[in-house]
């Protein structure tokens, strides 16, 4: 007679062959009930009987380090009851059952339910699939090759399949983003930072938890001490790091005004820990496992650069506005960089296109020696603003073994102009300061000092204003007599999303005259990336537009084609305009009845609002006052 304690035994064997209960793991095995106070409510009324009362599945694994993960097994004594027709009783069959299990508990975590049965090790059926958080239905969990499992795996091994699930990878996505506004709402109620200091905070917190003891115990100081503790850690870890290039205590020195806040260093009714212990205890919870366990740096990326939306003030009155991720990304295609290539970021920032760029590399580096060298001697990147730079540099730092060539002081300065050109740089990528008021300062002038730095025959790429591709300007005539202005595209309007900056991105071969070169400009209009703008999440590719439509765009530039409607060919001087607008024929054939209205309705609502502002009336209809 077949005894379900038999495919018990089997599964605790296999766990333990698979170290699941080893000491030195924080990975947690209960079986028929849990310590978990989220799990104990979900099933409450988890009976699978259907009567109301409380159920739960032979074995619960859980992990601190990867919190929002569970997996759940339920077991069966005959293969004959592994799976029913409908997969509607649990009751009798492991399948249904741990699926039953599974929908109540993918209310607030993403289930691995596992079902097994047999009486032998080598008879022993098992079938394994993934409910993400929030789902509403179940999927078979596969391997990154697409092949169903039906074999007991490590827990790295469950979470790596499991990350890679794309309703996991949405669902963390859309709850990083939430936490984003959330630890900004927090630190501006609690915390009284600048909105210089509020990214800072994040970096440095994040920084301080690759740092074993400090991340299990840091609730154990007192609010005074923590924030000395947190600093010491940090600098400790950025000097672990050894990043070439950078000079260590300017790195941490715009940490040291959080070290002495005075909000974050004393306890409150509501936070007696104090409220940097409160944000370090969130950042640790919902951050830092994408770091630690996960290794889903891109996540991570995402986060930050929603959380940095909501800390514009310093970005903007700087002039300094961010580069959308994938903006960055197609600044790798069209530069078409390779594991050989040595790229220059001018103006690095945060560092996003640095991080792109050695992405794109790692993707296609073969062995070790060309891991090695793409880390060490191929991303170069300088950073003025100290806080900037803090960042730039944690940013290589939290991905481990990013080691990018980070220099902190003016790109103009000689000394450093004559180090960039030391390393050889072949690509080149800028987003300058916008708006500055000082000519010297012109968005061109700091295009012109990056392709300066280049290779001859090296790729620079820049996104600027529209401006600098449609007005006069001295800087455009130096340019073109040492490069060539290879192509012009033409950016989405809204692009960078809250700021009305409408851009455009200008590709060059450095040291090649443009009069030498005496061929035509490719010009695209690139106007629509199937990007929308959201309430909440500002401008996403809700529909999943962008990968086709970037495709596209590549293509279109590399085959330097002429398309109606998106691209077209043009020899130009410093004198004319760059961008596709001025010479682009309109391609009447796809414009339809409801876009000619459409249009029509936009211009007579343009020219009324015109009216009443040249008879002195505002879009109110008030009276305007001198």
């Amino acid at each position: 007679m077949p005894n379900e304690r038999v495919t018990e035994n089997l599964v605790r064997d296999a766990l333990r062959d698979l170290d699941y209960y080893k000491n030195e793991n924080d990975i947690v095995v209960e079986e028929q009930k849990s310590q978990i106070e989220a799990v104990k409510w979900l099933l409450k009324d988890g009976s699978k009987s259907g009567g109301g009362g409380r159920g739960a599945p032979e074995f619960i694994i859980s992990s601190a380090g990867t919190p929002d993960f569970l997996l759940i097994i339920e077991c069966k004594a005959d293969t004959k009851h592994h799976e029913s027709p409908k997969r509607n009783d649990p009751v009798h069959f492991a399948v249904d059952g741990v699926l039953h299990y599974a929908g109540k508990l993918a209310r607030d975590f993403n289930v691995i339910a596992v079902a097994v049965s047999g009486q032998s090790k080598s008879s022993l059926k098992v079938s394994t699939y993934i409910q993400a958080k929030g789902a509403k239905t179940f999927k078979p969990l596969t391997t990154k090759s697409g092949k169903e499992i039906h074999q007991l795996l490590s827990w790295p091994d469950y979470i790596e399949y499991g990350t890679f699930d794309p309703e996991v990878t949405q669902r963390r996505l859309d709850d990083l983003m939430a936490f984003s506004r959330e630890l900004h709402e927090f630190m501006r109620d609690h915390a009284k930072l600048t909105e210089s200091e509020k990214p800072l905070l994040v970096s440095g917190t994040l920084i301080a938890l690759r740092n074993v003891p400090f991340a299990k115990s840091f609730s154990d100081y007192t609010p005074e001490e923590l924030q000395r503790q947190w600093l010491r850690v940090i600098k400790e870890e950025i000097n672990k790091a050894d990043l070439p290039n950078s000079k260590k205590n300017n790195m941490t020195q715009p940490y040291s005004s959080i070290a002495v806040h005075p909000e974050l260093g004393k306890a409150t009714k509501a936070y007696p820990r104090g409220v940097l212990n409160e944000l370090i205890r969130m950042l640790n919870e919902k951050v830092w496992p994408f770091i630690s366990a996960y290794n889903d740096f891109d996540i991570v990326g995402r986060f930050y650069g929603e959380f940095l939306k909501y800390t514009g003030g310093d970005k903007k009155a700087l002039g300094i506005v961010l580069t959308p991720r994938h903006i960055a990304e197609l600044f790798t295609l069209i530069a078409n960089v390779t594991p050989k290539s040595k790229v220059l970021d001018f103006c690095c920032g945060t560092g996003g296109f640095l991080v792109s760029s050695m992405n794109a590399m790692m993707r296609q580096a073969v062995t070790d020696a060309q891991r090695k060298r793409i880390k060490e001697e191929c991303l170069i990147g300088v950073e003025q603003q100290p806080n900037m730079y803090a960042l730039a540099a944690s940013n290589m730092i939290l991905r481990g073994d990013g080691k990018a060539n980070l220099y902190q002081g003016s790109c103009f300065d000689p000394a450093i102009v004559k180090a960039i050109k030391g390393h050889g740089c072949d690509v080149g990528m800028i987003n300058p300061p916008y708006s500055q008021s000082d000519e010297d300062l012109h968005e061109l002038v700091f295009v012109r000092d990056m392709l300066n730095c280049l290779k001859k025959g090296g790729t620079g790429i820049a996104i600027v204003p529209i401006t600098c591709a449609t007005a006069p300007h001295p800087v455009r005539e130096e340019v073109l007599a040492h490069h060539t202005l290879e192509a012009v595209m033409s950016m989405p309007g809204e692009l960078f999303y809250p700021v009305g900056t409408v851009t455009c991105i200008m590709v060059f071969t450095a040291h090649v005259p443009h009069a030498e070169s005496d061929r035509s400009t490719w010009f695209g209009y690139w106007r629509n990336d199937g990007f929308v703008k959201t309430k909440h999440r500002g401008r996403v590719d809700l529909d999943g537009k962008w990968p086709s439509i970037r495709d596209r765009w590549v293509k279109a530039f590399k085959n330097r084609d002429e398309i109606a409607g998106l691209s077209v060919k043009q020899q130009v001087t410093p004198e004319d305009e760059w961008c596709a607008e001025a010479y682009m024929e309109t391609d009447y054939s796809t414009i339809s009845q409801e876009d000619f209205e459409r249009e029509i309705k936009k211009y007579v609502v343009f020219r009324l609002l015109n009216e009443h502002d040249a008879n002195g009336t505002d879009a109110n209809g008030d009276e305007e006052q001198e």
